[in-house]
């Protein structure tokens, strides 16, 4: 996906082009966000995609409507704060960094190293967002993508660990042990609704295997199964005490199942004996496979026997099922009720364990071959005379959202959010959102709800925010750490405390001269840094520092050496490093200070990247805090200080702390800190998890290398899990602004007294479809649970984009035409309006169509654009001032009421198909029939054309506006074509136009206005007798019209007769011309035709309408004859000054006449 070379690109997408350079060079996006906003706050929640691929079809759908609310809500007077977001952790990254690396499964990770799998994955995460960065608001999207929040951030992190820790307060989250699906490719447990993500039919094999009774040699139960591949695991048999089973004889067996069953008995039999489950309960039988008779499981005294189960149904199989209590949920559940043993005989990576010792190495569901192994298991049954009956079966089975690998229903622990303990706080609150269609909020959202578990949140991976929980092995409690100052206060200390000193006033500040080549260094302190390091020193004198490290030029020795004096130390307690060295500033060196501050601030990315042959703040940080950790790590109980320079005081105070990048970057450009010369400063400091570049870094494996103690003094081990991504997605309203540690002014969700939330909930929310299972429900979830209301009040869910053939857009196959590539052709407003007018509105799929977008960008954006060009053909003419009377006039003014009051209706109830649908109707009102009417009006002199003339004005103007949100390119190219001096800059800085009156009855005579040409039209059309032609008169039915003089003038210039007859006798649908032809009504056809002509000259020649001409005619006695008598008509008509005689070579042959002749300005 790139953008088209110039040349190859269209006018339309041209056009866009150099108004999004006038947004940019303007600030226009800017200026909305910082003009008054009367109306206050309107919160939108952008929800974060992954940057691991370009957009696609369903980024610029949903991308579209979430530019076109803000852009309508800003216009109506609020504040509208958009800002972007990036998903950077989860499955979906950690499939795309195995497959880049050649990893297929967990245990080639741990063997690769979490550290290098991981910072593959950061390198990865962000990889197209450049690509992004322009493609975006080359759609027209407005949203703030540089001051983006990303989910990888300490800041989000500790924010998520927040309201972990907080849900855990509440009572409800909660360590767990049931069954859930499992991916063993990935190797975790998945959330239900990641699971319900991926189902999908398959054929599969069900098997009826034999277990025989202990006490009866020769009898069987009959068990059946769908997952043979359970069956080595196999620990009970369940039936239903209730139902009546019976006892029959095959041959030389005797068989046990459910008498309403028998029908799957396939060969003669004999019933023997009817009873009742129940006495089936408690009777042993052979297990199938003997892996665990002999070893010493837990309960092993309650398995291979007959349990009653209230869920054995008589709807399919025998009445009678075989129990794997790790791999079913009702199986697990009976075991725990009943004792039964818990027996993994699969691993989490797939695998049969070791003990499975005729299936060892087999995987149980391959993804390649998901029946490969159960016909294994049943080949294996078969030859131990345990096989009664086998045969194919079409289920949905779920496989992994991901990377499409069967799940596998396993039993393990996780961490849950207690949903189900306040699920019905959840409905309720959901029944309070505006859904938008509203049947996906009651339906399919609140069906989900209704039937909602508890939500597995933790994922045993890799590339996520950590689960905050650390166990004392001693006490077997859990320590739930909620922000960066937890983490602290547990971490193991030195008894080190930490002292940072800059040194005094150097010869090189009063210059004001950059001097940072330790190889020629000759900058000593002035006596005032002498004495500001002297009354430094004295002021801390009773701190008990005790070693001080020295960054080795002149000026910091020599201030540390009046320090060493007067805290009384030895020599020796002085070392220097040079690691703690003025800035590298590279080429600056020996310049103004000023020269290197300028290019600094103004640097896109200075903070990573220093000057030639310097370096850059980062690392400047990373030496600085290379010196610390090392102190920390070589001393105990000391007090040290640390004399260094301004800057790289500044950061190392920074990373000493944890701040962001952002805050780091404001300290450093001196907006939030200054160190005075000679200043000393304690430093708090216990180590954090941090990357290479010692920057605070939550992700594993720094995290679990943090050592923390507990109160007792019991070192603390972590829990290794990692967070689903979901809960991290869905944590984006608080933890995008560091909630609850920074920003209330930005995000408080709580009111007080005389105090409103702020920033909480949302006003409006949208994605697709499939985030029902996903973004929308963390979102709520969290929100319900944290703050105990909606996260959101509004929220539009929109269909999926398919191929045009109704298949899923596949980049394989090819079967769907490059968004840029469409975007060159037709513009990006045209793609914008044809997906918000569409069906995807509704929530119901697009097959998506090109042709549609060029219908779209002809039929509604190439229309008007041609009104605007019409207008600007007459704009430098005089207009009028006060209100036309004209009726077209007030006709298009009141037609364009009514579309405001559409267009708003729709906006308002977040239905934008009809609010964007209305706009191409009126469109074709202004268009086909105002201007086409009216076009003879801009041709004439006085009151009428200048009326003319505003009204199409002002048209403009409003249309501009109230198409702004939905076809932003094309509202903007027009507002400038028609915009005054005392107009706002942009149309996007403009007030939504206030709804005028509507002047219904003349609307509906207009419809009968157009209804009677039409036919009349139509009438010309069957005798063959074009419109240039006058006729004397059309007889129509129509009472509406009668007397309605300015009207029948309207159907009379259509139709060019001179007379409209109303006859109540004839039917609605008749319309009869008289066609007889006078010579009068011939003689002005012809003038007609020679005026048709004349024009198209005028245009060929580049002549504007205001311009006048000259007929150049060859001369002819009749054309003579004919210009003398039609002068004045034609004259008018087409602009002509004069005529002369002269070499014409344009013909025109009319009523046995041939006009030679041409036309000159």
């Amino acid at each position: 996906m790139k953008f088209m070379d110039g040349d190859t690109k269209s006018e339309p997408a041209k056009r866009e082009e150099e108004i999004l350079a006038f947004w940019q060079r303007n600030e226009i996006f800017e200026k909305t966000l910082s003009k008054e906003a009367p109306k206050g706050e309107f919160v939108f929640y952008d929800g974060p995609p992954f940057a691991t691929g370009l957009p696609h079809y369903g980024h610029i759908l949903a991308g579209t409507i979430k530019d076109a609310i803000p852009r309508y809500k800003t216009m109506q007077g609020y504040h509208v704060p958009r800002r972007w977001g990036w998903d950077c952790h989860g499955l979906p990254l950690e499939n795309q960094i195995e497959k880049e690396l050649g990893l297929a499964t967990k245990r080639d990770i741990e063997t690769l190293g979490v550290a290098t799998f991981n910072e593959a994955a950061r390198k990865a995460v962000l990889r197209y967002s450049d690509d992004w960065k322009s493609i975006i608001p080359r759609f027209g999207r407005w949203v703030d993508m540089e001051n983006d929040y990303r989910t990888m951030d300490a800041t989000y992190t500790e924010s998520v660990w927040w309201a972990f820790k907080d849900l855990h307060k509440k009572g409800l989250v909660y360590e767990g042990f049931k069954a859930m699906h499992l991916c063993p490719r990935c190797g975790t447990t998945l959330s239900n609704f990641e699971v319900a993500q991926g189902y999908k039919d398959i054929t599969d094999i069900s098997v009826t295997v034999k277990l025989e009774l202990v006490d009866e040699p020769g009898t069987f139960l009959l068990a059946w199964t769908t997952t043979p591949w359970t069956l080595p695991g196999n620990m009970a048999a369940a039936v239903n005490a209730e139902f009546t089973y019976v006892k029959i004889s095959a041959g030389n067996e005797k068989y046990i199942l459910a008498k309403d069953r028998l029908e799957v008995i396939k060969v003669d039999y004999k019933i023997e004996k009817e009873f009742l489950g129940s006495e089936l309960v408690g009777k042993s039988y052979k297990p199938p496979f003997s892996y665990f008779a002999d070893h010493n499981i837990k309960g092993k005294e309650k398995a291979w026997k007959v349990y009653h189960a209230p869920y054995v149904t008589m709807d399919s199989g025998t009445g009678l099922v075989h129990l794997a209590p790790a791999f079913g949920a009702e199986d697990l559940e009976l075991a725990q009720k009943e004792g039964i043993p818990i027996v993994h005989h699969v691993d989490k990576d797939g695998f049969f364990v070791d003990a499975v010792s005729d299936f060892k190495g087999l995987q149980a569901k391959p993804k390649d071959d998901p029946q490969s192994t159960d016909v294994a298991v049943i080949k294996y049954l078969a030859g131990k005379g345990l096989l009664f009956a086998k045969e194919k079966i079409i289920h949905s089975y779920p496989h992994c959202w991901r990377c499409d690998t069967p799940l596998l229903n396993y039993a393990s622990s996780s961490w849950f959010v207690e949903v189900t303990k306040f699920k019905d706080k959840i409905v309720a609150e959901n029944k309070k959102i505006n859904w938008v269609p509203k049947e996906v909020g009651d339906k399919r959202f609140g069906n989900w709800l209704l039937n909602a578990r508890d939500w597995a949140i933790s994922r045993a991976r890799y590339w996520g925010a950590p689960i905050p929980v650390w166990r004392n092995h001693k006490t077997k409690e859990n320590v739930f750490i909620g922000s960066l100052d937890e983490l602290k206060s547990y971490t193991k200390k030195s008894g080190n405390k930490y002292f940072t000193m800059r040194h005094g006033e150097s010869t090189k500040n009063v210059a004001g001269i950059i001097r940072s080549r330790l190889e020629d260094d000759d900058i000593h302190l002035t006596e005032k840094g002498r004495a500001e390091a002297l009354a430094s020193a004295n002021a801390f004198k009773h701190s008990e520092i005790n070693r001080i490290v020295v960054s080795p030029f002149i000026r910091a020795k020599e201030t540390a050496e009046i320090a060493r004096e007067v805290f009384g130390l030895p020599k020796s307690s002085v070392s220097y490093d040079e690691r703690l060295i003025e800035y590298r500033h590279g080429t600056f060196d020996r310049k103004p200070e000023r020269s290197f501050w300028d290019h600094y601030v103004t640097s896109a990315n200075a903070y990573e990247v220093g000057p030639e042959s310097g370096e850059s703040a980062r690392e400047m940080g990373a030496r600085m805090a290379e010196v610390l950790y090392e102190l920390e790590q070589k001393y105990k109980g000391e007090n040290i200080l640390i004399v260094s320079h301004e800057w790289p005081l500044l950061a190392l105070t920074a990373l000493a702390h944890g701040y962001s990048k952002e805050r780091t970057v404001r300290i450093l450009n001196k907006i939030e800190d200054h160190i005075q010369p000679g200043e000393i400063r304690e430093l708090p400091f216990v180590p954090l998890p941090h990357n290479e570049n010692f920057e605070l870094d939550y992700h594993r494996p720094y995290i679990d290398e943090v050592v923390l103690i507990d109160t007792d003094g019991t070192r603390l081990e972590r829990v290794h899990d990692v967070f689903d991504c979901w809960f991290e997605s869905g944590s984006m309203s608080y933890a995008q602004n560091h909630y609850p540690f920074e920003n209330k002014n930005k995000f408080d969700p709580k009111p007080g007294w005389l105090k409103k939330s702020r920033g909480y909930p949302a006003d409006f929310i949208a994605e697709g479809l499939d985030q029902t299972r996903g973004w929308f429900y963390s979102l709520l979830v969290l929100g319900v649970g944290l703050f105990g209301k909606a996260t959101y009040k509004n929220v539009i869910v929109n269909g999926i984009v398919l191929a045009e053939d109704g298949q899923k857009m596949s980049k394989r196959l090819k079967n769907y035409p490059d968004p840029l590539t469409v975007l060159e052709k037709y513009g990006a407003d045209a793609i914008r309006y044809y997906l918000l007018a569409s069906p995807l509105m509704k929530a119901e799929d697009l097959n998506f169509s090109e042709k549609g977008v060029g219908e779209v960008a002809s039929k509604l954006i190439g229309r008007f654009l041609n009104v605007v060009s019409f207008y600007e053909l007459y704009k430098d003419l005089e207009h009028g001032v006060s209100p036309s009377s004209h009726p077209l006039d007030r006709w298009i003014f009141s037609r364009l009421n009514q579309v405001i009051g559409e267009v708003e209706k729709g906006m308002e109830s977040y239905e934008l198909d009809k609010a964007t649908r209305p706009l191409t109707l009126f469109v074709d009102d202004l268009s086909t029939w105002y201007l086409r009417r009216s076009r003879d009006r801009f041709k004439e002199e006085g009151a009428d054309a200048r009326d003319a003339l505003q009204t199409l004005r002002s048209v403009i103007e409003i249309f501009a506006k109230i198409s702004a949100p939905f076809m932003p390119f094309v509202a903007e190219s027009a507002y400038q074509r028609v915009k005054t001096k005392d107009m706002p800059e942009s149309v996007h800085l403009c007030e939504w136009p206030r709804t005028g009156s509507t002047d219904a009855p003349l609307q509906e005579a207009m419809v009968e206005v157009r209804r009677i040409a039409s036919r009349g039209l139509e009438a010309r059309q069957k005798v063959d007798i074009k419109v240039r032609q006058p006729l004397a008169k059309i007889t129509v039915n129509s009472e509406l019209l009668a007397g309605r003089v300015e009207l029948l003038q309207l159907i009379k210039d259509e139709l060019n007769v001179k007379e409209v007859v109303i006859d109540g006798v004839l039917s609605k649908d008749e319309a009869i011309l008289d066609t007889d032809i006078s010579d009068e009504l011939k003689e002005e056809g012809n003038v007609r035709e020679v005026i048709r002509f004349i024009q198209e000259l005028r245009k060929e020649a580049g002549l504007t309408p205001k311009e006048t001409a000259t007929l150049v005619f060859v001369q002819s006695d009749d054309i003579e004859k004919f210009l003398e008598k039609h002068w004045h008509t034609l004259s008018t008509a087409t602009r002509l000054s004069s005529r002369e005689l002269g070499n014409g070579t344009n013909e025109l042959v009319f009523d046995g006449m041939t006009f030679r002749f041409n036309v000159r300005s």
